[in-house]
């Protein structure tokens, strides 16, 4: 359960007390649009209304609070968002169609050249990186 967003938590508590989002929205006073919201991390309820809500789920308010904290503090491992890993991967790309063009026209010396796709063998190699310490 740790690994459950705050929002699935207070799903499953619900589940497992047998309640409908429609039950938890009259205890806690809110429509069930609020509760599927909250349920899908699109939203998240008043502070105030957290002790309310951990009455009505049947745990405390550390309890329920702690589901979130204790997913937010597992270690997880070095990953490249996919933005970063878009921009790396072009960045690679950039390299070896600039060193071909400019190769082409005669305008690079070969030294800088070779610097230049390192940079983009470099960007790859992060990348590469990035997959196989998912594995």
């Amino acid at each position: 359960m740790t690994k459950q967003s705050f929002g699935s938590t207070i799903a499953a508590l619900r589940k497992e007390k047998g309640m409908t989002q429609l039950d938890l929205a009259r205890e806690m006073g809110v429509t069930d649009k609020a509760v599927s919201k909250w349920e899908r991390d699109l939203s998240f309820p008043d502070v105030a209304s957290l002790p309310k809500l951990a009455e009505a789920l049947g745990v405390s308010v550390d309890e329920l609070l702690e589901v979130k904290t204790a997913a937010q503090a597992q270690p997880e491992h070095f990953k490249v968002p996919a933005l970063a890993e878009l921009v790396l991967k072009a960045v690679a790309l950039a390299m070896g169609i600039g060193v071909t063009a400019l190769t082409i026209m005669d305008e690079v010396d070969p030294r800088n050249a070779f610097c230049l796709l390192g940079i983009g063998l470099a960007c790859l190699a992060l990348v590469q990186l990035s997959h196989s310490d998912e594995d």
